[in-house]
């Protein structure tokens, strides 16, 4: 539901009150982690398709539990004697439907559970409610035992449905309220239904997995009934990778691209497990593009940069794993010797952050040979790169604020205009903080928030009468406020005075050179490398500009020099930067590019250069790219 979140707090207006969806989910971090879990059970993935259908303060429990039960019990036909409902333990008015719309179930199967299990939440604040699950009992073949119940840990009984009745909002104040308008957000798992209606042991039984299975057996030679969860756990991490790779996701050592990392080479080491020493996993991708390739034509045109990814990470991991083998021999040589059985955290961390190799490699070598890991103390090795790595890098650490704050209104001024200071009024102030903590909320205000790779401005808020100054060194988002931070150089300033806000003009007109050039080089890298290219991060701020991405290998010089020319060339045409507000529909079917996993409301901001650019964007730039002025390319990693 992560993409009608603000429609459910009512800050984005939809032209619609009911959707449904068919929707491509990874869970293999955060929160909803099940990545340890795949494998090992008959309904964990990393990878699954998630049904859904939502209501915006439309339909509601009756008419969500009553076509939830037909679609079940009509469509699908699932024998009513083996179907549950469970519902929040306080939810009467769910517990009274149930009975109503499904009176079979009066026999004792509409269950009430506590919080763990039948409330959602997306995390500690955000939307969220109870919620009524349907449940359907595989029989007892799949265990009799007291723990073979309803939400229990076995296989017996398998969640199909989960109804979420949104009704509340948790604030950042930790307050909770009523959500404007009672909804509804349901998801169904697809390899579930299917791996009943298809009356199959596990998910992995089903036609989506079993030609997987197969051509796992057929490329490694090893027989699936021998090595079962091996050939789970490849055949689910193929499909992972493969979407997200399609989709513009990239591998690397960092957030999304670490998850994939991990994801790769769990999937390489089983593939060890079989006999397989040698890159393998690419070779699965065409039995997939066979499989899902007609319902998800962009695995079918990525195939090719999906093969070449997985294939280029797959050989850095088999240099990986020899260099870590070596090493961590060493650390077992010398450990012997001194009679000490926990592998010390900062050799853990060394292996992991100089050598790139993963924590839980390390672990199951450790287990083979009798050791435990020193976890604590690669945690403090690891939270240590973290806080440096905020000290060098380009953003400022986040700022989270204990109350919410007053709405704040961005006022995206002409470029004539940003050389005259923008007469607005205080909203809100806080300056009995530390220097550079304080903070102003104003109506209006110029200042760009940091988003989207771009550093927030900087500048000064003051008093016509020059009794009160305040220099504004970052500005941020929280909620629909803007706050200000910065220190106060002169006075103090109330709530409702008015100021006026002033950007450091010659910065902006920096940061702006380096955002149009970030565009430029993504077009660039399209035409030299392959249009898989897309941003999956950048930096941009007045002194420089860095553009992440995802290729199979690295640039050789004259890719690099080539990206460089195509840049100076477009520079020195002299092409006009324009800008369009459309539907988030229509502007992706004008071929614009959208950033990889950033979330766009119902309208957005076309920024176009020419024929050669167009990008979905909220940032600011310049008027003409000759403003840019040289463009240098100082290093690739």
């Amino acid at each position: 539901m992560n993409q009608f979140k603000d429609v459910f707090t009512g800050q984005r207006k939809v032209p619609y009150t009911r959707a449904v969806s068919s929707q491509k989910c990874i869970r293999a971090g955060g929160k909803h982690n099940d990545l340890d879990n795949v494998g090992f059970t008959a309904r964990h993935h990393t990878f699954f398709e998630m049904l859904g259908n939502f209501s915006f303060g439309d339909y509601f429990k009756e008419e969500a539990i009553a076509w939830a039960w037909e679609w079940i019990t009509k469509d699908l036909a699932l024998p009513v004697d083996r179907l549950y409902a469970s519902v929040y333990e306080t939810d009467d008015d769910a517990f009274d439907l149930w009975g109503k719309i499904a009176p079979e179930l009066k026999n004792g199967r509409i269950l009430r559970f506590g919080k763990k299990d039948n409330y959602w939440s997306m995390g500690p604040t955000g939307p969220n409610g109870p919620c009524s699950e349907i449940h359907y009992d595989r029989g007892e073949r799949f265990g009799a035992g007291p723990e073979d119940v309803v939400n229990g840990e076995t296989e017996r009984f398998v969640e199909i449905w989960n109804l979420v009745f949104m009704q509340f909002d948790t604030l950042p104040d930790g307050r909770t309220i009523d959500l404007p308008k009672p909804s509804v957000d349901t998801g169904a798992g697809l390899e579930r239904i299917a791996a009943i209606i298809q009356n199959v042991d596990s998910n992995y039984g089903i036609d989506l997995f079993q030609g997987l299975i197969k051509a796992v057996s057929d490329i490694t030679g090893a027989k699936y009934k021998d090595n079962v969860t091996s050939h789970h756990v490849i055949a689910d991490h193929l499909r992972a990778l493969t979407f997200a790779i399609a989709d513009g996701a990239g591998i690397s050592n960092e957030g999304q691209g670490y998850v994939l990392r991990r994801i790769l080479r769990r999937a390489a080491r089983h593939g060890r497990l079989l006999g397989m020493e040698e890159p393998f996993i690419y070779r699965l991708v065409p039995a997939l593009v066979d499989q899902m390739g007609d319902a998800f034509p962009e695995i079918k045109e990525k195939q090719s940069h999906v093969e070449n990814v997985i294939r280029a990470e797959e050989e850095s991991f088999g240099r990986t794993l020899a260099t870590g083998l070596e090493l961590f021999g060493r650390i077992a040589s010398k450990m012997k010797k001194t009679g000490s059985t926990v592998v010390d955290g900062e050799e853990i961390f060394k292996l992991y952050d100089t050598h790139g190799f993963p924590y839980d490699l390390t672990e199951v070598m450790a287990t083979e040979q009798g050791f435990t890991l020193d976890r604590e103390g690669f945690e403090r090795a690891m939270a240590r790169q973290k806080e440096q790595s905020k000290a060098g890098g380009g953003f400022a650490q986040t700022v989270n604020f204990v109350k919410q704050l007053p709405s704040s209104e961005w006022c995206r001024l002409d470029y004539d205009e940003l050389n005259r200071p923008l007469q607005t009024v205080v909203k809100e102030v806080s300056l009995d903080l530390e220097p550079s903590q304080q903070y102003i909320v104003l109506k209006d205000t110029p200042f760009y928030v940091e988003a989207g790779g771009q550093v927030g401005d900087t500048g000064r808020v003051y008093t016509e009468s020059g009794d009160f100054e305040f220099e504004v060194l970052r500005s941020v988002q929280s909620g629909d406020g803007i706050a200000l931070l910065g220190t106060v150089l002169i006075g103090q300033i109330e709530s409702r005075e008015e100021v006026l806000a002033e950007v450091d003009v010659d910065r902006r007109w920096a940061i702006m050179r380096n955002h149009t050039a970030t565009h430029l080089t993504q077009a660039a890298l399209r035409k030299v490398l392959g249009n898989h290219i897309k941003q999956s991060g950048s930096y941009v701020g007045p002194d420089r500009l860095r553009f992440d991405f995802s290729h199979h290998q690295p640039m050789t010089p004259e890719e690099i020099n080539e990206v460089e020319k195509i840049v100076n060339y477009q520079i020195l045409s002299g092409i006009l930067v324009d800008t369009e507000i459309m539907d988030v529909e229509a502007a992706r079917a004008t071929g614009a590019t959208a950033l990889f996993g950033e979330k766009y409301g119902d309208t957005v901001r076309v920024v176009s250069i020419g024929d050669f650019s167009k990008e979905l964007c909220g940032g600011t730039h310049v008027v003409n790219v000759s403003q840019i002025g040289p463009f240098l390319i100082t290093l690739e990693t």
